[in-house]
């Protein structure tokens, strides 16, 4: 089901301790409450997924959903 309202794309980052992935997700701004944007349930599974993928280290597949970045040591 999707929630009436105005849709807008955001970018998000998502963080592990080794990666942090910038991914371009769609808001909505409900019509019964603009007061905040919300995420559909769609958006929420794809962000906690990208978050799994990032512990795991699988940066070909983080890739293909956005940009990667990769944490190094400092000098």
């Amino acid at each position: 089901m999707r929630i009436p309202g105005k849709r807008l794309k955001r970018t998000r980052l998502i963080h592990t301790d080794k990666y942090v992935i910038a991914v371009d997700v769609e808001v909505v701004i409900p019509v019964d409450d603009p007061s905040e944007p919300c995420y559909e349930s769609e958006t929420v599974q794809l962000l906690r997924e990208i978050h799994e993928y990032a512990e795991r280290g699988d940066v070909e597949w983080l890739r293909q959903k956005g940009k990667v970045y990769v944490a190094v040591g400092a000098a």
